[in-house]
């Protein structure tokens, strides 16, 4: 009877091992999909104005598409200063499709700038800092 016990015990004990390690690898899984469903390809990260007059506002519009297999929402555009501003689309990307991040800067002293935007998406992971540069005369 005693035995008996045991060797139930033990395959019970098993089967719970065998059950777990497979609900751990399937969880593992799901999120490995969850994390590569979403992707942005951006078609470049900085641009260069050169050289820029003083008080005449320049805007450059920077590309990405949504390269993952669920919607893509930007939850907001921040930049470095109040001298830029830029506007996106408040609508979800769909996969596939692409969409623009629109920057303008106003320079209002002389001399050379350096200014970033950070892209944060609804998805944290896929936070991007962009970068406009040039020299205002």
């Amino acid at each position: 009877m005693k035995q008996i016990k045991t060797i139930t015990v033990a395959i019970l004990a098993l089967a719970s091992v065998s059950l777990m390690s497979f609900k751990v690898s399937s969880l593992s899984n799901k999120f490995n999909i969850a994390c590569n469903a979403v992707k942005v390809n951006w078609v470049k990260e900085s641009h260069d104005f050169g050289e820029i007059p003083r008080g005449k506002p320049v805007s450059i519009e920077f590309e990405f598409t949504n390269t993952g297999d669920e919607h893509l929402l930007i939850a907001d555009v921040a930049t470095s200063c109040g001298c830029t501003a830029s506007d996106y689309t408040k609508e979800p990307i769909a996969p596939g499709r692409s969409s623009k991040v629109k920057v303008s800067y106003n320079a209002a002293a002389a001399g050379s700038f350096t200014k970033t935007i950070t892209v944060n998406f609804q998805d944290a992971s896929l936070k991007k800092t962009l970068e406009i540069k040039g020299t205002v005369r």
